[in-house]
């Protein structure tokens, strides 16, 4: 069998890539390890910038999104007991941010793929790149207890943080930076309307919360909790118990509760790898970086590596030119650096380092309130916040 790009990873970036290719006659598998209904039962964040908004129009695969998506043009920061906002739309020329679910990119993007005849392989067993320090790189995987060889010109890894496509990287030409913090999010989904019609961050002395949502009759809450809390710890009511007691009152008292539907314990933390290329193989998405939820940059990290490598291998097949996937690892990890830092301050300035004690706090507070009220400030969150520029 032969193709000419094997994406290993039917995630959104796996999909986003392969549909882009697709699009423009560029012929690609997509090989998945595990089943369809287990890709699209993973629940993660669903804040996507206008330039992730905009390449799912680009894929053919954004109607849906603009139809039953919320576009935000600001969020609360809550602090000392008050609420403040930021006006994304006004501190950044005009700016949203959308509201949808990772999940459902995902099923518009897998349907999208099906309605044009892209090829994924679900439950493909040992999958393993091969070759790709030279000019004939191949991928071998076994299905049904058949191995299968595909042949191809360049194989992109978009499979996770704990997929082959890094760990088949050389070790010797591999660096990684990583920052694990001391701490999590407990999570939980509830068929309730938000308590509020955009995001709420909030700083409070027992520990940040967020009040997010995936529609508006469904929400998506999260409390910060050490790393040795256990989910069954933590029955309905003690959850709304303890993030009401994180939210101003007026909040709190607005607060609809309900049985949550899903609910699980996420770890924090900063991660990337270095360089994004090893001859033909690229590292896209969380396979070469990870952030911090906090400033709602994962997703929308693994879309910008999407468009550097869609770009390069365009240019590749359509114009004979090497350029763009020359430059694709320096191009992306610029981005993902800025992306990292602005997770890494986001999470800084909002949870509780049990270490910082009482005098941590109170520089919180302090960067809080002068971020609130120094525009030049609130323009720079604003800025990162929406995404920066590809």
């Amino acid at each position: 069998m032969r193709t000419q790009v094997v994406i290993i990873g039917s995630g959104p970036a796996g999909l986003l890539l392969g549909q882009l290719l697709t699009n423009a006659g560029i012929d690609n598998v997509i090989l998945e390890r595990v089943t369809k209904d287990y890709v699209l039962s993973r629940i993660r964040a669903g804040v996507l910038e206008e330039g992730m908004c905009d390449m799912l129009d680009e894929a053919g695969a954004g109607r849906r999104m603009h139809a039953e998506g919320l576009s935000h043009e600001g969020f609360d920061l809550a602090f000392d007991g008050e609420r403040h906002r930021i006006d994304l739309h006004g501190l950044t020329g005009g700016k949203r941010v959308m509201v949808y679910g990772q999940t459902e990119v995902t099923h518009d993007l897998m349907d999208k793929r099906e309605a044009t005849g892209g090829v994924t392989v679900y439950e493909a067993a040992d999958v393993t790149p091969r070759d790709f320090d030279g000019e004939h790189p191949y991928v071998t995987y076994r299905k049904d207890g058949v191995e299968t060889r595909i042949d191809c010109d360049f194989i992109a890894g978009c499979d996770g943080y704990h997929g082959i496509a890094r760990k088949s990287a050389p070790e010797a030409l591999l660096k990684t930076y990583e920052r694990v913090y001391p701490f999590g999010w407990l999570g939980i989904i509830a068929e309730v309307p938000p308590v509020n019609h955009e995001l709420i961050y909030a700083n409070h002395p027992r520990g940040f919360a967020l009040c997010s949502m995936r529609s508006n009759t469904r929400s998506r809450y999260y409390v910060q909790v050490s790393l040795d809390e256990k989910v069954e710890d933590w029955p309905d009511e003690r959850f709304w118990d303890e993030i009401r007691r994180r939210l101003p009152d007026e909040a709190a008292q607005k607060m609809t509760i309900g049985p949550s539907i899903e609910k699980s314990i996420a770890p924090l933390r900063s991660f990337v790898a270095e360089p994004l290329r090893f001859g033909r193989l690229f590292l896209v998405g969380d396979a070469g970086h990870i952030v911090p939820p906090t400033g709602a940059k994962g997703l929308n990290l693994a879309a910008s590596d999407v468009r550097y490598l869609f770009d390069g291998l365009r240019d590749y097949y359509e114009e004979n030119s090497t350029a763009g996937i020359d430059g694709y690892s320096e191009r992306a990890l610029r981005r993902i650096w800025k992306a990292e830092r602005f997770s890494w301050w986001m999470t800084s300035l909002m949870h509780k380092f049990h270490d910082a004690g009482d005098f941590g706090q109170k520089i919180q507070e302090a960067e809080l309130d002068y971020l609130v009220h120094s525009r030049a400030a609130s323009m720079s969150l604003a800025e990162n916040y929406v995404g920066l520029p590809y």
